[in-house]
Order: structure tokens, then C-alpha cells, then sequence
């Protein structure tokens, strides 16, 4: 196993691929967000990491974008692609999806509607 340097990462992405993830394209989604982070050349800057499980089934496929804590629900191929675009290259959260971020300490937004807390750590 090859070990990465990460000293230049800015973003560490956690994309379920855990089985309702699964069944609900995580795969897909993975390969996507990876070929949208080639594609702008990112590499440097953005870490993935398929996960087997993120605990959240019921908003399945969940991505996780550290360090801002921002979990996003029912990510598909093209919302990835998106994610890699809108968020980690602009800082612009995908609101729509976003189910929980970080404030002060761990806090829901609800479904898909981002609070004050996560709009002050992004």
C-alpha cells in the first residue's frame, strides 16, 4: 500500500459505499467525484476515501466533506460531479443535499436546508 502525502490537501472526502450506498449508486458517485477531481487536476488538494459505512442508510448515498463536517444526502453521479465543482473548488455548498454540518458542535440543518451554523464554517 502506497502512503500519501496529504500536506497539501484541503478537503478529505468520505463517500459511502456501504450497501444501501450501494444500491443507491455510491459506486457511480465515487468514480465520478474521483474523474471530476482529475479533471480540474485537484488531486493535491482534495482526498477521497470509499467508506463502508457512514451510519446514515436513510439518506443514502452520503458523501461527508472534512474539514467543514458538512454531510450531504442522496449523492448521485452528477451531484458528485457538482460537489467537486461547486463546493470544494468554490466553497459554494450544495445546499439542497446538505443534512447536517458543523457550528459550534455537531448540528442538523434538516433535510437539505443548511442552517446558520454550516454557512459560517464553509
Amino acid at each position: 500500500m502506497s502512503t500519501w502525502d496529504l500536506s497539501t490537501v484541503k478537503h478529505h472526502v468520505l463517500i459511502c459505499n456501504g450497501g444501501s450506498c450501494l444500491r443507491k449508486l455510491g459506486d457511480e458517485t465515487t468514480v465520478a467525484i474521483r474523474d471530476e477531481i482529475a479533471l480540474h487536476d485537484a488531486q493535491s488538494l482534495i482526498h477521497t476515501t470509499r467508506t463502508r459505512c457512514n451510519g446514515r442508510c436513510e439518506d443514502a448515498c452520503v458523501v461527508v466533506v472534512y474539514p467543514q463536517g458538512t454531510w450531504y444526502q442522496a449523492m448521485t453521479p452528477e451531484s458528485g460531479r457538482r460537489l467537486v465543482r461547486e463546493h470544494l473548488l468554490q466553497g459554494l455548498p450544495l445546499e439542497e443535499q446538505v443534512t447536517y454540518g458543523y457550528g459550534e458542535s455537531f448540528v442538523p440543518t434538516g433535510n437539505g436546508s443548511v442552517g446558520r451554523s454550516l454557512r459560517k464554517t464553509v
